[in-house]
């Protein structure tokens, strides 16, 4: 069943890049995926933990060097985001003027590449299948973008490649880290060398640096998140879904995955510094992001600010933390999927998307206005939405490490500065809201609606986001198992 979750965008990218049906075959091939999805995600014992639906296929017996694919519930519950978000996506695509079987053909390749990530035992494939997602982005933005598309284009490209080419070099550091006779690319093989003490200390220290420029640049952590807002704000709305709502979650992963099992001490070591750079991207991209005065930089710059709440429970090194931040990855890719699937019907309908020239569309366009709301409040961390419950646990998790009742240190003040983020959210995307749906408009009557079909994508976002809300022990309880076999609680 996974090798089909795997593999079944690869194949349908295929038929429509030789002719097949555009939106017919990304439909069927997306709710597919899904209904795989969802049935090896309940499907899974997390009593048992570990890895399950493990296939593998030697390539190099010399290298050691399988092709493996296995998922616990930490790479269930991404595989799970994926196809959610993969599904919203190519519905909300609809009619694309130009190159259409292409246009969907990228839409699956990025998610392919994503779920293959996820579901990856082996450290090269692992970063092989991220890498397969990266050509797809850069035609969705080039050709179908908007705005300055190209230079867009351009810029991420060259960010995210640099961005692989370190991670590279720390995945191949950490390999040869190994002792000679012990090497090998499975995830699972090295994580039990890690645990057994075969990473000497002195080396965790330059692999972890390097991985985190690595994955940091991906995730657009500060100082390496610029070209983020500006990919987003270009990109159409399908391809920024799933680039913001899946393909980015890729280095919180790798950090969840590799990082913390198997570079503990060096995560401790330097987690004053990610607490100062989470903190940039809490505080200063916050308040960039409530300066900004179009909807859809807005939503870039919002999307970069909350990679930096995630950050904070992967720098707690608990249970708690990391758990929260698992959830806290599905529960902002879901929120930002559906703001920006709502944002590009609006550019389809309006004019603009400057703040100050919108006003009143709850009028003529009310399922577009309630669909917003619920994802502004989402994002904000309404209670009732998976995001709330993600940040209380990433917040108890980070307050929590070091804690003496005595005095506060870092951590601590750390975690209070990063609750002023929560304020920040609410300012910025209840402004917009308010501007944008429910302010004065010149000709509220020539916007019209988003059509009854879309309906069914939001629906799913949306219940996607409360049934995690109302229910996340559904998820932790899977996604916990695989931390507390090498964190603290």
């Amino acid at each position: 069943m996974l090798l089909l979750i795997v593999f079944l965008p690869i194949i349908a990218s295929a038929a429509l890049l030789l002719g097949a049906p555009a939106r017919a075959t990304a439909l069927g091939a997306s709710a597919i995926t899904l209904v795989l999805s969802v049935l090896a995600f309940f499907d899974y014992d997390h009593a048992q933990a570990g890895f399950a639906y493990v296939r593998s296929f030697p390539i190099s017996t010399d290298l050691r060097l399988n092709f493996a694919v296995g998922a616990d519930g930490l790479s269930l519950t991404m595989i799970l985001l994926s196809s959610v978000v993969l599904l919203a996506a190519v519905w909300f695509t609809g009619k694309v003027d130009r190159y259409e079987n292409a246009f969907y053909a990228c839409l699956l390749l990025i998610a392919a590449g994503a779920i293959g990530a996820f579901a990856s035992l082996d450290l090269l494939f692992f970063y092989a299948f991220h890498e397969l997602a990266l050509i797809p982005t850069f035609l969705l933005i080039g050709i179908w973008g908007s705005g300055n598309r190209r230079a867009a284009a351009w810029k991420v490209t060259i960010y995210l490649a640099l961005g692989s080419f370190v991670l590279l070099i720390g995945l191949i550091m950490l390999y040869r880290a190994l002792p000679a006779a012990t090497r090998t690319f499975d995830l699972r093989a090295i994580q039990a060398a890690a645990s057994a003490g075969q990473i000497a200390p002195a080396m965790q220290s330059p692999i972890y640096l390097w991985l985190l420029a690595g994955f940091g640049t991906l995730i657009s952590l500060v100082p390496f998140h610029t070209w983020a807002p500006e990919a987003y704000a270009s990109a159409p709305a399908p391809a920024a879904m799933l680039h913001a709502g899946v393909l980015k979650k890729f280095g919180l992963y790798g950090l969840l995955r590799i990082a913390l099992p198997m570079l503990p001490d060096a995560v401790r070591q330097w987690s004053n510094l990610l607490l100062v750079l989470l903190l940039a991207n809490i505080i200063y991209i916050g308040l960039a992001t409530t300066a900004q005065r179009r909807l859809d930089w807005m939503l870039g710059y919002s999307s970069v600010m909350h990679m930096g709440y995630i950050f904070l429970g992967i720098v707690s090194v608990n249970v708690l933390g990391a758990t929260g931040a698992a959830l806290l990855m599905f529960a902002h890719g879901i929120s930002i999927a559906l703001l920006f699937g709502i944002t590009g019907e609006l550019r389809k309908r309006v004019p603009t998307l400057e703040l100050d020239a919108l006003g009143g569309l709850a009028r003529t366009m009310p399922i577009a206005s309630f669909a917003f709301g619920l994802g502004a409040f989402a994002a904000i961390g309404l209670p009732g939405f998976a995001n709330f419950a993600a940040e209380i646990m990433v917040f108890f998790g980070a307050f929590r490490n070091g804690f003496d009742f005595q005095h506060f240190h870092f951590f601590q003040w750390a975690t209070l500065l990063a609750l002023w983020g929560v304020v920040i959210s609410a300012v910025y995307l209840l402004r917009a809201y308010r501007r944008i749906f429910w302010g004065t408009s010149a000709e509220p009557a020539a916007v019209p609606d988003i059509s009854f079909g879309l309906r069914l994508p939001v629906t799913l976002l949306v219940a996607s986001s409360l049934f995690f809300g109302f229910f996340p022990q559904t998820l932790i309880e899977r996604v916990a198992p695989t931390f507390r076999t090498h964190l603290s609680k």
